[in-house]
């Protein structure tokens, strides 16, 4: 068994479905929901600033979600998607305990834990990251 291989292709699943969750998070703060009630819903959570954090999140998700999917600038993607989850997790699921039928902060350290790992270990070699550091 090729371990880089397995290695390889494991990172890019996982960034595959990181990226999709992403997408469809930002997509859905963009498109679906829009901006305006997005803001009001952080509002009501008690998000700070809650009108420039829907415009950030949305944006952060729909972008970062496709470069972590493509493996483009991976780490700092990665990064900045973990911070926007920890924070998620901070403002909106603490108070809600642990398990996501509550709105706890469950799914937000399963998200944050993937993204580390993505942030640690790298993109791979199936990824632009990849590719455009092959010399």
């Amino acid at each position: 068994m090729n371990r880089p291989a397995v290695r390889d292709f494991a990172l890019l699943v996982l960034r595959l479905v990181l990226g999709a969750v992403f997408v469809a998070h930002g997509y859905n703060h963009w498109f679906e929901t829009g901006m305006a009630e997005t803001g009001r819903q952080f509002a009501a959570l008690g998000v700070p600033q809650p009108q420039l954090s829907a415009y950030l999140t949305g944006t952060v998700e729909l972008i970062g979600g496709a470069f972590l999917a493509v493996g483009l600038l991976t780490t700092i993607t990665a990064s900045l998607l973990a911070l926007l989850v920890l924070a998620a997790g901070y403002f909106v699921h603490l108070d809600n305990g642990f398990f996501i039928e509550a709105g706890g902060v469950e799914y937000t350290l399963v998200l944050a834990a993937a993204l580390f790992i993505i942030t640690v270990f790298g993109t791979g070699r199936a990824s632009l990251d990849g590719v455009l550091t092959r010399g």
